[in-house]
Parts: structure tokens; C-alpha cells; sequence
């Protein structure tokens, strides 16, 4: 868990991370986000004017409805803290999303999809400057379209999704079965000119411009900003897929494709917005001062 303090002004006043009890059940959970939530706001000067909390899983602005690597289900917003404020709940690519369209990358473009690449992938559609969840809350989920549709089984059930290929974790798994080299990590395959690793980390980017390449084709997206952990690769991520998305795209020019501005902190920047809108401030943060180019909580 990652949590801060977020003024009115924009100003990061405290920011601080706290290992989630997966292993203890939903309902440690649940308390934990509570006690987090509550030393956040002891840590500050007076009772904060509300509560923002991204969360994985089927969400609305009252409900955490339902996570799998967690198992809540229909959590209502108000058992996240103790304290007597309002609170909003996002779901928490989508919350990314939204910092990202305020504060980061896309801060000033309408459209755009922002494409976190960690243990999983999980996509933000932002349509007229907000992120759209689908018909049910379950739109994004572009991690699990089949990109090849004869490849291996997903977790979800599914075969030959995109997170089985390109995700962090699958790119580390994956390079370990075949070279049987055990706990290697994705960065590791990404700079790495062993011949397991070129065909692995080959495999992934063929993957990602095949998914990005569809996405464009049916939302013609301004643009396709890269976040999570991979993303950190910089050009040996971006520089292979921008190549062979354009490549893909033969009768139309491909969106520009850009690392994320904030971060590892997209979400919990994204929460800060949440909870002024809870409080009643949906217009703040477009005014916001903060350089996510050049903050020290973004770098």
C-alpha cells in the first residue's frame, strides 16, 4: 500500500508505503487500509477533508465490489477508514489514469490510454479527459486480450493473453522455464543479449504492439503512455514497440508513445484527487503546481 497527504494547493505533505496483509484474508485487509488511512491523517495537521483509495478489482465511487488476489467482495467505501469524512473509491489503473491525465503525461490531451506494465496489465481508456470503466466496470482489461490465440493458457482461463506474454512477472517467468534460471527478473531479460532472453523479451514486444496496434484501430487514441515497473526499461521498452506498432499500422500514422510522467506514483496521486472530489473539490488539481518532471516524488 502507498498513501500520502495532498493539500489543497497540490503539495505532497507526507508519503509513505505499508505492506498489505494478503496472506491474513480480506478482512486484514480491510483493517489494514483502515489503520494506514488513520496514521496518514494523525500524521497531519487536523482531520483531512476527505478520502481517496484506488483498489484492484470491480469497482464504483461506494462499493469495492470484488478482487480476486484479495477476495473482498462488496466492500462498502465507509469501512476503509474511521474517520467521520467522505471517501471515494477508484479502481486503481483507472486512478492512475486519472493522474496521469491531470498531472502527467497526458495532462492537456482528451483521449489516451494509459497502460501500466507490472505483475499484471491492466489498462485506463481516459475518454473526454476521464476514465471509462465500460458498461459494468470491467472495461481496461486489455491484459487479457488474445494475442495469440494458440499460445499458453492464462491465468484468467484463457489463452494466448497479452499479461501471459508481456506482463513483468510472465517475462521473468517465462525466460526461467526456458533457460532454467530460477527468480530472474524482467528488467534482467531486458538488458540481457543471452539468446533465451532476446527471443523471450522479443516475444513480449511482439505481443504489446499486436494489443496497442488493436486498441488504436478502435479508439484512435491521441496518445499511449507506458507506466509500472517495465516501463522503466525506458527506450529498450518504448524504442522495439513504437517500431513495430507503426509497422502494424500500415495505412495510418500510430499514436506517439510515451513512459508515464509520474510514475510509481500515479496512484496514489490519482487517490489525492479522488478524495478532494470527495470533499467536494472536483475542480481541483488541473491548477495544481506540481513538475512531475522534475518532483522528487515523481522522478
Amino acid at each position: 500500500m502507498k498513501g500520502g497527504l495532498v493539500s489543497e494547493s497540490g503539495a505532497v505533505l507526507l508519503s509513505e508505503r505499508c505492506p498489505t496483509p494478503v496472506a491474513d484474508g480480506p478482512e486484514a485487509v480491510v483493517s489494514g487500509i483502515r489503520d494506514f488511512i488513520g496514521h496518514l491523517a494523525a500524521s497531519g495537521d487536523g482531520v483531512p477533508a476527505g478520502v481517496g483509495l484506488a483498489v484492484p478489482g470491480l469497482v464504483s465511487a461506494e462499493t469495492a465490489h470484488y478482487a480476486t488476489n484479495i477476495g473482498w467482495r462488496d466492500v462498502p467505501a465507509s469501512d476503509f477508514t474511521s474517520l467521520d469524512v467522505p471517501v471515494m473509491l477508484g479502481h486503481d489503473v483507472r486512478t492512475g489514469g486519472l493522474a496521469e491525465s491531470v498531472l502527467g503525461a497526458g495532462r492537456g490531451v482528451s483521449d489516451f490510454l494509459f497502460l501500466p506494465i507490472g505483475t499484471g496489465i491492466a489498462g485506463a481508456m481516459i475518454l473526454r479527459g476521464e476514465p471509462y470503466g465500460g458498461a459494468s466496470g470491467w472495461g481496461g482489461e486489455i491484459g487479457h486480450i488474445p494475442v495469440f490465440p494458440d499460445g499458453e493458457q492464462c491465468a484468467c482461463g484463457q489463452f494466448g493473453c497479452l499479461e501471459t506474454y508481456a506482463s513483468g512477472a510472465s517475462v521473468g517467468r517465462r525466460y526461467s522455464l526456458r533457460s532454467g534460471v530460477e527468480n530472474v527478473r524482467a528488467e534482467q531479460v531486458v538488458i540481457s543479449d543471452d539468446p533465451v532472453a532476446v527471443e523471450v523479451w522479443d516475444e513480449a514486444v511482439e505481443a504489446l504492439s499486436l494489443a496497442l496496434a488493436t486498441y488504436t484501430l478502435l479508439l484512435d487514441p491521441s496518445m499511449i503512455i507506458l507506466g509500472g515497473g517495465l516501463a522503466e526499461a525506458g527506450p529498450a521498452l518504448l524504442d522495439p514497440v513504437r517500431t513495430r506498432l507503426v509497422k502494424r499500422l500500415a495505412f495510418r500514422p500510430a499514436p506517439p508513445l510515451l513512459k508515464s510522467a509520474l510514475g510509481v506514483d500515479a496512484g496514489m496521486l490519482g487517490a489525492a484527487l479522488l478524495g478532494w472530489r470527495a470533499a467536494g473539490r472536483p475542480d481541483l488539481g488541473p491548477g495544481w503546481a506540481l513538475d512531475v518532471r522534475s518532483d522528487p516524488l515523481v522522478s
